[in-house]
């Protein structure tokens, strides 16, 4: 079977790369698609409510995102300091061991030493393909305290400047530290707009997932359904399986804030739509042709060309639409990706 990566190709001028976010949050503009009526409208992200009712199901990613980028500096073997390199966490392997992106990854090899400061270093323990290194740390203290002094946002690449503000790289409710990147559909609600929605009888159903490597790797070969996704981590509690497993069988929408949320209830649900609390690691991999168990309605953001996410969009309301509605976007000047406005599919 063929998917070709290029149909998931558009057009997009650089100068609607958003690289900083909105102020507010909830000031970023809402594109609503309607299925039924195929009909946009074109609102501001405060304005959600007026699309949700009482008794939907809003499910959102708690995970928290780590400091995960930390520059430090080569060591030789007579303790020497070499040139500058870069390591990005991914995913943690137990409390000293995580797997990383290793920049230049031809010098960083098993063996190598990295000084990152006085109180943190690393040395190479394992090499996977693509730049991917298993590294050791050795530190004093507490890593969790270590890394927040030393480390940086890992803010995406098309984002060319530092974050003033850590905190707005990160949602209103996260909770649980782990992703090397943000849940960046999330990145819009304000506790006031969260409140408002709970307030009209919405019920919120946090999920996990800590994002990594997916987000950074692009499709890269001709045939899509050849990209192997990277594993990421999930939770699924029991308190929200049953309020979406209520909500299910109730007839009630379930509306996925982000592509990370979509992934981690399809990942969670049974071939019988239903979910079970668990935790485990997903790879799931949503392309045109997916049938969804659980989601309904969608909020996510504007991704980039020939990307996993734009895909999984395309499984929901099909590629053609998919490229129409961005085409308008882009016309209408919508601001793209982490910092970009929103897109609503119900």
């Amino acid at each position: 079977m063929q998917m070709k990566t290029s149909d998931f190709d558009y057009y997009l001028p650089e100068e609607l790369i958003a690289q900083t976010p909105a102020e507010p949050r909830d000031s970023s503009r809402l594109l609503v698609y309607d299925r039924q009526t195929d009909k946009t409208e074109d609102r501001i992200f405060r304005d959600l409510p007026e699309y949700l009712r009482p008794g939907d199901v809003l499910v959102v990613n708690d995970t928290k995102v780590i400091p995960a980028r930390i520059y430090g500096v080569r060591i030789g073997a007579d303790g020497s300091e070499g040139g500058a390199c870069e390591i990005l966490l991914l995913k943690r392997i137990d409390y000293t061991h995580w797997e990383c992106i290793a920049k230049p990854a031809r010098k960083l090899l098993p063996g190598r030493e990295i000084r990152f400061s006085d109180d943190l270093s690393a040395v190479v323990t394992g090499r996977g393909e693509e730049g991917i290194r298993t590294v050791e740390f050795r530190f004093d203290g507490v890593f969790e305290d270590v890394l927040d002094r030393v480390g940086n946002m890992p803010l995406p690449p098309y984002i060319h400047g530092r974050l003033a503000d850590k905190t707005r790289y990160q949602t209103v409710y996260c909770r649980e530290e782990g992703a090397a990147a943000a849940p960046t559909a999330g990145l819009h609600f304000t506790p006031e707009l969260l409140s408002a929605i709970k307030d009209m009888g919405v019920i919120v159903a946090p999920v996990l997932l800590h994002v990594g490597l997916g987000t950074f790797r692009p499709v890269k070969e001709e045939n899509a359904l050849d990209h192997k996704m990277h594993s990421e981590y999930y939770e699924v509690s029991a308190e929200s399986a049953e309020a979406i497993n209520a909500a299910k069988r109730e007839g009630r929408r379930v509306i996925c804030v982000g592509t990370t949320s979509v992934r981690t209830v399809e990942s969670a649900a049974g071939e019988d739509g239903i979910i079970k609390p668990q935790k485990g690691n997903t790879e799931i991999f949503i392309y045109p042709g997916y049938k969804f168990k659980i989601v309904d309605a969608l909020i996510t953001n504007f991704h980039l060309p020939q990307s996993t996410l734009i895909m999984l969009v395309s499984a929901l309301i099909g590629r053609e639409k998919t490229l129409e509605i961005y085409r308008g976007a882009v016309e209408k000047k919508y601001r793209f990706f982490s910092f970009g406005d929103a897109m609503m599919i119900v």
